[in-house]
């Protein structure tokens, strides 16, 4: 699995304000891509929070570019594509990838990147952080997105 060799980051981030973007698309891994992520955000103290949800995860790059751009110290996308029989998967996932790391060295804001690409819906569901998955994707873009926030933060004071 991908986890292996993956960092545990604990993160102090009370004050911050973050926007959580999440797809609507595959219900069961948005609700665990979800949890996962607000329990990331409430271990870190953080109050202030907003959740918005887009159609798909086409969608993503241009609300967490909205956020960033609103002041939002860091902002977590969340969404879920799974391969199908047709290209689209690919054109939806680059793009969705291309665009949210394109806001992050656009804006300076970080962007936790919390979009599974699965060949299929278990492996979504085994990252989707539910009681019987082995990953929580949505707690790991949290925590990334704060505590890359985190570090700017120290830069940026000098």
């Amino acid at each position: 699995m991908s986890k292996h060799g993956a960092p545990e980051l604990e993160v102090e981030a009370s004050g911050a304000r973050v926007a959580v973007v999440a797809s609507s698309w595959h219900q069961p891994v948005m609700d665990g891509l979800l949890g996962g992520t607000r329990r990331a955000l409430d271990d870190a103290g953080v109050t202030d929070v907003t959740i918005l949800r887009a159609p798909g995860s086409f969608e993503l790059p241009l609300l967490a570019q909205a956020c960033a751009v609103a002041g939002y110290d860091a902002v977590v996308a969340l969404g879920v594509i799974i391969r199908g029989g047709t290209p689209h998967f690919e054109y939806v996932s680059t793009a969705a990838t291309d665009g949210l790391a394109r806001v992050a060295l656009d804006t300076g804001v970080p962007i936790g990147f919390g979009l599974l690409t699965c060949d299929d819906e278990q492996q979504a569901l085994d990252r989707a952080g539910l009681p019987d998955s082995s990953e929580d994707k949505g707690r790991e873009a949290a925590e990334a997105a704060l505590s890359t926030w985190s570090v700017l933060r120290g830069v940026r004071q000098g």
